[in-house]
C-alpha cells in the first residue's frame, strides 16, 4: 500500500470474528508505547503525553487507536509494529479521518 486512501488508519479493538479485544486498556497501552514517537518539532522539553500519530480513542463505543501515516515515514519500525500488532491480534484496521470516523465503516 505505497498510496494510501487516507492519512489515518483506526485500529478497533475487536476481532475479525466480531469478539471484543482484551484487556480493557489496550488502546491507551499501545498509545503508551508509541508516545516516544513525535514530529521533529516537538523534540526536546516534551511532557508526558501521547504521540500525535497514534492516539488512543473510542469509536461507536469501542477502543480504538488512531494511526497517522506519516509515522510510516518518520519511523517504519513503529509502523510496523503498530500494524503488526493489529494483524497478529486480528483487530479491524480501517481507513478513517482525521477524528477516527472510518471512511468505508465495515
Amino acid at each position: 500500500m505505497d498510496q494510501p486512501i487516507s492519512d489515518f488508519v483506526l485500529i478497533q479493538g475487536v476481532t475479525a470474528s466480531g469478539k471484543t479485544f482484551r484487556p480493557s486498556d489496550w488502546a491507551e497501552r499501545l498509545a503508551g508505547v508509541m508516545s516516544e514517537f513525535h514530529p521533529a518539532s516537538r523534540a526536546g522539553g516534551r511532557r508526558i503525553g501521547y504521540s500525535p500519530w497514534c492516539v488512543p480513542t473510542t469509536c461507536a463505543g469501542t477502543k480504538s487507536v488512531i494511526v497517522n501515516h506519516k509515522l510510516k515515514h518518520y519511523e517504519p519500525m513503529a509502523w510496523d509494529f503498530v500494524m503488526n500488532f493489529a494483524r497478529d491480534n486480528d483487530l479491524r484496521v480501517l481507513a478513517c479521518d482525521a477524528d477516527g470516523v472510518p471512511l468505508n465503516p465495515a
